[in-house]
């Protein structure tokens, strides 16, 4: 897989993002801001099994405080086979990965960050094996942790786009 911060990004309406991931974002909290929009971001992940293949859709989802948002999109495959906990452990880094890569760019905008998991809460779902990890990895890299069903930017968002 490509690293998450160079690859290809999207807007929801296909739009290429020809510049680097971080410009457009810093270019959209300029812009919102300038509009007196206050804006939080929730960052996720989502992973679907179509045969031989696992597709990954990451968001960066740009929330208008009270008044709707939009997100950035970058999806990618892999042929590479993984347990039911791997991939939510990679879903998981893949978010943190571009978490930490703009961090300090809402630091600089005082803007929230959230970092949102598809796991779930609930143990009789599989996905649950790797909630523990995956809120130790998150809250150890110091980023706000929400799960199913509070983490709508990986189990709405990126799940309508992967």
């Amino acid at each position: 897989m490509e690293p998450i911060l160079t690859s290809k990004w999207r807007r929801l309406d296909g739009t290429k993002i020809e510049i680097p991931i971080s410009e457009a974002v810093e270019n959209a909290l300029i812009n919102e801001r300038e509009l007196g929009n206050q804006i939080k971001v929730c960052i996720g992940t989502d992973s679907q099994v179509r045969g031989t293949e696992t597709e990954f859709a990451t968001v960066i989802v740009l929330l208008r405080k009270g008044r709707g948002g939009f997100m950035f999109i970058n999806n990618d495959r892999t042929k590479q086979r993984m347990s039911l906990k791997e991939r939510m452990l990679i879903e998981v880094y893949r978010s943190i990965d571009i978490a930490y890569h703009l961090c300090k760019l809402f630091d600089d905008y005082g803007t929230e960050l959230e970092v949102h998991a598809d796991i779930n809460t609930n143990p009789r779902f599989g996905s649950n094996a790797a909630l523990s990890e995956a809120m130790g990895y998150i809250l150890s890299m110091g980023f706000t942790f929400k799960a199913k069903p509070e983490a709508t930017a990986a189990s709405c968002c990126a799940n309508k786009v992967v």
